[in-house]
């Protein structure tokens, strides 16, 4: 191992077969300014919510690296930000949001073509509008990007934005399986929203050509602004593949970790870490999981869900690293709250199966049953071999993921309005 250490320390060219290209202009979508503005105030502005008390921001705010602080989250019938988020007693929550919540950079990228942690919203040109959604044949057409199209999904859902059966008019229509169309969630919410004068203005000042607001060009601003401000490559590690930084200490010997020995590369490859596959790598299942309503068991089994190949089985897709240390808690389900915690798990998975503990999660209270004892099928799956890395390795991977952090990233460029057209309360960490 030394001698890799020392192969990227006075040779990088050593190892150019296994670190990727730098990040150019040319692998984003082009942001227009404009839609960028509108979209921040979307994204923040609960207005898009069926209870009218929870934004995008409550899941993915970026004083949690644009995701919640939480293992799992809780969505409508929520209280708070991050871990300091409660049950309202007043509108108790039915469950936790059943998989952690993803961090939002880089997803402008040309090369992020499939989304979710199971990948079921995907470029797919045989479709109707070039996606595919679990809506199949029902999904809206006029979504300008897989982003716009991923950012509509959790306003239907009854544990993250819709609220529950009976509480409003889009919990009603979700719960009638009314989704799309006239008089379905999506237009529902678009309606919300075309009732806002100020709304109104932004609308036709973004898009003239629009006759009235469409949830697709409500969906298509929200996109825009995450792609404007989460982009993410002026990180140290940007300037390393630039040329402009040589890595030294720590930080070197877990870069020569690894694109080498602990075989990190070999899935988080590319300029944005990660080789948009799936894989089972044995991640602890935590919380409700997400098996179909009628089946009496709380298996999560990821990518197989959308395929239905046996090889898919508790497979999912590969995050990206970028801001890894401030985007945990980390794994599907969030299962690990510490980053050298799933490091170690991570590298061996069957062994911590065996003895995870549900303590090393972050979890609101909630009077539910959260984990899942039977954790044979997920080792089971799990066709990787085993990676022996010691406390120090540890330490130098740590060291090496925290110059993937980008200050200008994690800062936002836009930033958190102070308030939304709609006047509902923004939300702010305490």
């Amino acid at each position: 191992m030394r001698h890799l250490i020392l192969l990227l320390t006075v040779c990088p060219a050593a190892l150019a077969a296994e670190i990727p290209r730098p990040v150019v202009d040319a692998d984003y979508a082009p942001v227009r300014f404009e839609e960028a503005m509108l979209g921040r105030d979307l994204f923040y502005d609960p207005i898009l919510s069926g209870n009218r008390e929870v934004s995008c921001a409550t899941c993915h705010h970026p004083a949690f690296g644009t995701g919640d602080g939480l293992s799992l989250g809780l969505g409508d019938g929520g209280i708070g930000l991050g871990s300091k988020r409660i049950a309202d007693p007043e509108n108790m929550p039915e469950d936790r949001i059943p998989r952690n919540a993803p961090a939002l950079f880089n997803l402008g990228a040309h090369e992020f073509t499939k989304l979710f942690h199971d990948g079921r919203i995907e470029v797919d040109p045989s479709r109707p509008g070039g996606i595919r959604t679990p809506l199949d044949a029902d999904m809206a057409v006029g979504f300008a990007s897989l982003l716009s199209a991923q950012t509509m999904f959790p306003v239907l859902s009854p544990d993250e934005m819709a609220g529950h059966y009976n509480e409003n008019d889009v919990a009603k229509a979700v719960r009638q399986g009314v989704l799309t169309g006239e008089g379905g969630a999506w237009d529902i919410i678009a309606k919300r929203v075309a009732g806002v004068p100020a709304y109104i203005e932004a609308f036709a000042a973004v898009y003239p050509d629009r006759p009235e607001i469409a949830f697709t060009d409500i969906s298509n601003a929200i996109a825009a602004f995450m792609e404007w401000e989460w982009r993410s490559d002026t990180a140290p590690f940007d300037a390393v593949l630039r040329g402009d930084l040589t890595l030294e200490g720590d930080a070197a010997d877990g870069m020569a970790l690894f694109y080498g020995e602990a075989g990190c590369g070999t899935c988080h490859a590319g300029p944005f870490l990660t080789d948009q596959d799936f894989h089972a790598t044995g991640q602890p299942q935590i919380g409700p999981g997400k098996a179909a309503a009628f089946e009496d068991n709380a298996r999560d089994e990821g990518r197989f869900r959308v395929t239905g190949h046996e090889g898919d089985l508790y497979a999912f897709r590969t995050p990206s690293l970028r801001n890894v240390m401030q985007t945990g808690p980390y794994g599907h389900a969030g299962a690990y709250s510490d980053l050298g915690d799933f490091l170690a798990a991570h590298a061996d998975p069957v062994a911590a199966l065996a003895d995870y503990n549900i303590a090393k999660a972050t979890l609101p209270k909630l009077e539910v049953t959260d984990l899942v004892e039977d954790f044979a099928p997920i080792a089971a799956a799990v066709t990787s071999p085993a990676v022996i890395l010691s406390e120090e390795d540890i330490t130098q991977l740590l060291a090496f993921l925290g110059t993937l952090t980008d200050p200008v990233a994690i800062e936002g460029r836009l930033g958190i309005p102070q308030t939304v057209p709609s006047g509902l309360p923004v939300a702010f960490p305490d």
